[in-house]
């Protein structure tokens, strides 16, 4: 909250001497005050009724498992990431994934494959659709694209997409689950394109969505912005989580911990991780380097349980989260 008034109490005590008459002390009480704008005054106050109308929030329903459908097939002739060979989750790569010209102009295409694919998603999402449908839509304009679903297979995961649904922080598998008037649903897309993964991820609206959610999405948008805002060649890590979790706190959300961002490029998950709450953590961004930032937010804890696929995480209080995400090409300016 701003300091509207930064109020002293400080007193002098002006002492006179009167012929005849004891000493008198005479105090005087001297204020300073800030001087605050109408339009800071009228953003103190739609913050104050924000955060008040947070607290009041009604939680949804809690969510449950649909049927999950077969996994479905990828044509022979597209290539595919080499971590299908195994059904464990791959180790992360150690190593800080840099590219030349060559190399950046395949993550720009990857990427921007995945941000198409994503914005078509966005406009499946609407009331009686499942995941499923959404996770076919998504695997075959992919496939169509040339393309591999990144998540299709890697550590045994069942789809080609993520869906996590209101109170899911990430890593929702599609199913027969219709999607209600209310809900909010992330919907994760990462594409192999030409030996290159390109992740994103955005937090849609389905229907009419209560306006304490709403804003919880608008804020979780704007960390994400703010984190890459800071990125550019020899801008430190920690800047990252510093500015999300300044972000977050002012209107009173919680960021998550445990999940992360990542190196992407030709490995999928690899260092530098990236935490997006404050930290402490040693390195500083090079030139040539890409990464993801996706932070998570949620209006109560950031605790969490897995269900017993190993993958759909939820709140523990059943409140809410939201999570955007991008992958950033670092350059030597911070410019794109």
């Amino acid at each position: 909250m701003p300091l509207l008034c930064n109020s002293h109490l400080p007193y002098y005590m002006n002492n006179r001497r009167r012929q005849g008459k004891q000493s008198c002390l005479q105090k005087k009480l001297i204020v300073h005050a800030k001087r605050v704008s109408g339009l800071e005054e009228a953003m103190r106050i739609r913050r104050e009724r924000e955060l008040q109308s947070t607290s009041k929030f009604k939680k949804r329903p809690p969510l449950r498992r649909g049927k999950v459908s077969p996994r479905l097939l990828v044509p022979d002739h597209i290539p595919k990431p080499p971590y299908l060979s195994s059904k464990l989750l791959p180790e992360l790569s150690p190593e800080h994934q840099m590219h030349d010209a060559e190399g950046i102009n395949k993550m720009r295409a990857a990427c921007e494959l995945a941000a198409r694919v994503l914005n078509y998603a966005g406009t499946l999402v609407r009331p009686s659709v499942t995941t499923n449908e959404i996770d076919k839509a998504v695997h075959q304009m992919i496939i169509e694209a040339g393309a591999y679903p990144s998540p299709l297979g890697y550590g045994g995961f069942p789809k080609s997409v993520c869906t996590s649904v209101n109170e899911c922080m990430c890593h929702g598998i599609p199913d027969s689950r219709q999607l209600q008037d209310g809900d909010i649903i992330n919907i994760d897309v990462t594409v192999y394109l030409n030996g290159y993964h390109g992740d994103t991820s955005k937090t849609f609206l389905c229907g009419n969505v209560s306006d304490p959610v709403q804003r919880l999405i608008k804020v979780t948008e704007e960390c994400l912005e703010r984190g890459i805002a800071v990125c550019k060649s020899g801008a430190s890590f920690k800047k990252i989580g510093k500015k999300i979790s300044e972000h977050a706190e002012t209107y009173g959300y919680n960021v998550v911990e445990r999940f992360v961002g990542h190196g992407v490029g030709t490995v999928f998950h690899s260092e530098p991780i990236i935490l997006h709450h404050r930290n402490e953590k040693p390195g500083c961004m090079v030139e040539g380097q890409t990464f993801t930032i996706e932070p998570i937010l949620t209006m109560g804890s950031i605790e969490c349980v897995t269900w017993p696929d190993n993958w759909t995480t939820l709140t523990t209080d059943g409140g809410p989260a939201a999570q955007f995400e991008h992958t950033i090409l670092i350059t030597r300016t911070g410019d794109i």
